[in-house]
């Protein structure tokens, strides 16, 4: 039997009272210690803006913060000044990061870094063309995010040399059709040629017809080398499908080069141009496939696509043949909206929009990228931030967007940096092993500034001959934390921070958080005390044998069963399939639970005083409970909207100021999808009814209304049941925030904090303090 040296399950030993806050000895001796960190590290900035970069801001039609001003002043400094590659703007959400980067987009301009690329998350694409055209006097912007990207790619690889737009240019890509591959088949010219082949026998040789596979352009038969190395025409059969071929042969003294490939739309046909304009129309609200039709046969395909993709105001002052407009006022209002956030495409290709720019396009053509939300590029192997590397590459300055740089983990910031400033990571030693990855290098940078935990286990051996042995094996894992070393050399000379409350108190209202314990009813405790002790005996046996599959499956039943006792629960091992406990449904459909009567309360109170509100609840399927909360508030004589996955991203925020126009109370939804750049202004009350275990959703989630042109204070309630997995994960995640935060410019109260030395991810934390109970 294995034993553990060190014992994982343990809870961690109390901070000794006589240690000092950190907050307490900055506040003592906080004045000569800043005194020598600008002795020995002289900000890069000092508060003295540049006259003609300020110049270029005034210009702008709508005018930076004070604060939002000094933020892009330090990012030009860094970048322009100091000759550095890339920048880090860590800013709370809610601070204007968008804004601030269009700002650096057009001080860059000025300074002669032309057209700048804007990585965006795919439903904050055109919320990105809307801000960069209500900011930037003459901008042109290119939505790179539609099935036209290769049509446009090839568009700006043409007009290459040119000068035709006189103003800035911005190229707007989402990320998921950043990396997106694309389909293609084999491409080629079928010649028939004579061949010849020896018979058996003495009948002597034969010649027959056979097709070979040639190049469209040079005419050039397509051949492949057999074992022996002799070359042989191939046949279409034979023609190789494993990888793209180009021509090889040659026209004068060149390669012809011609590729022998070709897109392809896998299972569609395609598109007349009729059905393109009509499928565009039909996305437009208040226009249904009838009223498309109609238009169509007034004004023609070709005169409806010129105005959609080029003049859409256009297309919503149209009038008849007796100069009335053809939309009413409502539906012009309506429409005008909805078209603030779409883009029609009539191009039907698709191709890798980041293989394009890295084959097709010069390295400096585009010379500013902007990464928003840019922890979401943190993962070694993910195609999202390989991609994001590539147009790194490609740039001459970066511009990093976050408001969670940090997850926890030190590797959180080793791949981000080693995609926006590979230089710096390589002259710190961190370089590919002899297999070609970074994981060596992964592996030392969390050594240096981050935790890694060795765990012994020892083991008695019976292969001995003649005697017992021990064998002792060796496992190291990874703990959250990023010590002060890190933060001195790799966040801080290159990050420029931000808070909220730096905007000034007379731009943004108040902000409160709120934990609020629920008492659960006397049933549902002994319930709840039952369920708990009969898993964690489970678990408890499961992790004696070497077993950790149990582990999920408990802590996600015992975090989800108080929000969902509405419903039966029957607990079973993963592997085995056995029942390890049942758990009949606790309350009926039309009976209140203790938490959802707290939600009601909330709702009540928010609507007398005219406030909507935003419930966060991250349980769906089978354990729906988005579909049971609609029904009870409704009942209550509330207006409740859900907004699912199902909508489209590039659609939520419309969706969501229809449903406000439509006079909705409460708004349900799981916080993923509107973890980021929605401003949900109309929200100023926000309810977590279970939060889950992102640290990042949290964070980004809870900010979503306390933003710039809020005039309402902001309200944010977290509620959990009392003496339950719920408030120990509350308890856990506000413990992951703070190590976030400490590479986000906060100061937690001890510097052990921010090493969180023997932190582990939520779950294995869980799983200890329900062992220790």
């Amino acid at each position: 039997m294995s034993v553990v040296a060190e014992d994982v399950l343990d809870l961690e030993e109390d901070q000794p009272a006589d240690i000092l806050p950190l907050t307490e000895f900055i506040r003592d001796f906080g004045d000569g210690l800043l005194e020598a960190v600008q002795h020995q590290n002289p900000p890069v900035y000092d508060g003295q803006p540049d006259p003609m970069r300020d110049q270029v801001m005034d210009r702008l039609i709508r005018e930076p913060f004070p604060a939002q001003r000094d933020a892009v002043q330090a990012i030009c400094r860094l970048l322009i000044d100091q000759s550095e590659r890339a920048a880090i703007l860590n800013a709370e959400m809610g601070t204007g990061k968008t804004m601030m980067a269009i700002a650096t987009a057009s001080v860059l301009e000025a300074e002669g870094y032309s057209r700048t690329v804007v990585i965006s998350p795919p439903h904050l694409v055109y919320k990105w063309r809307r801000e960069i055209l209500e900011t930037v006097e003459n901008a042109r912007v290119w939505v790179l995010n539609g099935p036209d990207t290769l049509a446009k790619l090839l568009l700006i690889q043409e007009s290459m040399g040119t000068r035709e737009h006189e103003g800035p240019e911005f190229f707007v890509l989402g990320r998921v059709r950043m990396r997106m591959g694309f389909h293609w088949r084999p491409a080629f010219a079928v010649r028939k040629q004579l061949k010849t082949m020896d018979s058996t026998g003495d009948s002597g040789s034969f010649s027959y017809v056979e097709e070979v596979c040639a190049c469209p352009v040079c005419g050039k038969v397509v051949t492949m080398d057999n074992e022996d190395g002799t070359p042989r025409a191939v046949t279409p059969a034979r023609f190789p499908t494993n990888r793209r071929h180009t021509c090889k042969g040659m026209v004068g003294d060149k390669v012809c080069g011609e590729p022998l490939w070709t897109l392809i739309r896998p299972g569609k046909r395609q598109k007349s141009q009729r059905e393109i304009v009509h499928e565009s129309m039909c996305k437009i609200p208040t226009i249904g496939p009838k009223t498309a039709d109609k238009l169509i046969s007034v004004f023609g395909d070709e005169l409806l696509q010129g105005m959609l993709a080029d003049n859409v105001y256009s297309f919503i002052n149209l009038m008849d043949g007796d100069g009335e407009l053809v939309f009413s006022d409502k539906q012009a209002r309506r429409m005008e909206r909805a078209m603030a956030n779409l883009e029609f495409g009539f191009g039907q290709g698709g191709y890798q929009a980041t293989e394009f720019i890295k084959r097709y396009l010069p390295n400096g053509y585009f010379s500013n990228l902007v990464i928003d939300e840019g922890h979401e590029y943190k993962n070694e192997n993910s195609a999202q931030g390989q991609a994001m590397a590539v147009l790194a590459n490609k740039v001459r300055k970066v511009l990093l967007l976050t408001g969670t740089l940090m997850g926890g983990y030190a590797d959180d910031l080793f791949y981000l940096l080693w995609r926006i400033m590979p230089k710096r990571m390589v002259e710190d030693g961190y370089v590919y092993n002899k297999s070609g990855t970074l994981g060596t290098a992964s592996m030392g940078f969390m050594r240096e500034y981050g935790i890694l935990k060795d765990i012994y286990t020892e083991s008695e051996a019976d292969s001995h001959k003649t005697a017992k042995g021990k064998r002792i094996s060796v496992r190291t894992s990874k703990g959250p934390g990023f010590g002060p070393k890190g933060i001195c050399r790799f966040v801080l000379p290159f990050t420029v921070f931000l808070k909220l409350e730096d905007i000034g108190s007379n731009v943004l209202p108040g902000y409160d958080e709120q934990f609020i314990n629920v008492a659960m009813t006397e049933d549902q405790y002994a319930r709840y005390r039952e369920m708990e002790g009969k898993l964690a005996d489970e678990l408890k046996q499961a992790l004696r044998k070497g077993d950790n599959t149990l582990m999920g499956v408990v802590l996600n039943t015992l975090l989800a069963w108080p929000s969902t006792c509405f419903r039966q629960e029957a607990v079973k091992h993963p592997r085995t399939r056995d029942l390890l406990y049942y758990a009949p449904s606790m309350f009926e459909d039309d009976e209140l639970m203790p938490a959802e009567e707290e939600l009601l309360r909330i709702c009540r109170e928010n609507k007398a005083k005219g406030r909507r509100v935003l419930v966060y609840s991250v349980y769906s399927g089978r354990r729906d409970t988005q579909t049971r909360l609609k029904a009870l508030l409704q009942r209550e004589g509330l207006k409740v909207a859900v907004l699912r996955s199902t909508v489209d991203t590039s659609k939520r925020e419309d969706w969501i100021l229809d449903q406000v126009d439509r006079g909705i109370d409460v708004l349900l939804t799981n916080p993923e999808l509107v973890k980021t750049g929605l401003d949900l202004l109309d929200f100023p009350t926000i309810v977590f009814m279970q939060t889950g275990y992102n640290v990042y959703t949290v964070q980004q989630a809870a900010r979503r209304s306390w933003r710039i042109g809020q005039l309402e204070d902001v309200e944010v309630y977290y509620l959990g049941y009392e003496e339950t997995a719920q408030i120990a994960c509350l308890s856990l995640m506000a413990r992951k925030i703070a190590v976030s935060q400490s590479t986000s410019g906060d100061m937690p109260e001890s510097g052990l904090d921010s090493l969180n030395q023997d932190g582990d991810s939520t779950e294995v934390e869980l799983a200890k303090q329900l062992m220790a109970a």
